[in-house]
């Protein structure tokens, strides 16, 4: 069966540079009040939704743009595959190397009512920050599904050694 049949569709890029202790990758910790006090578990690549007729690699262009405040770093794209969230949601992802400045980033914005039945609508940022984790840390930081991306791209530059450099 196919992994998107009918489900809601997303498309990131994982950036990844060669650290001090191997291989990097930048993430976002996701924004608003249920993330607020998480950090395991609550960073993601920075993606977001498209529609059946976008292409994947266009979408993740956009979303990144869009959820860091940059646009996206130039550079061959490592097709990463596609993973299924425990929410349903697939999430295709690309590899690009390229170092980028994580300090500032400037997200866009999502409205929802809080606290929770206060008549309130607050915006939060889809990512309130991101870093540079190393592939351990990467894991665990990760929403679950997603660490599969790394094992994908580690697997991909073993491969291919001149691939990223």
């Amino acid at each position: 069966m196919d992994l998107v049949a009918r489900g809601t569709v997303s498309a990131g890029l994982l950036l990844f540079r060669h650290g001090p202790g191997g291989v990097e990758v930048l993430l976002g910790h996701m924004g608003g009040p249920f993330w607020a006090k998480k950090d395991d578990a609550a960073w993601s690549i920075p993606k977001g939704e498209h529609g059946p007729d976008e292409d994947p690699r266009d979408a993740a262009i956009r979303e990144f743009a869009e959820e860091m405040g940059s646009a996206a770093p130039d550079g061959p794209m490592l097709e990463l595959g596609s993973v299924r969230q425990r929410g349903g949601k697939v999430v295709t992802a690309f590899a690009v190397h390229a170092d980028f400045d994580a300090t500032h980033i400037v997200s866009n914005e999502f409205t929802i009512e809080w606290p929770p039945r206060s008549g309130r609508i607050q915006s939060f940022p889809e990512l309130d920050r991101a870093e540079w984790f190393d592939e351990t840390t990467a894991r665990r930081k990760l929403v679950t599904s997603q660490s599969e991306f790394i094992d994908r791209l580690l697997s991909a530059l073993e491969g291919s050694p001149a691939r990223g450099e």
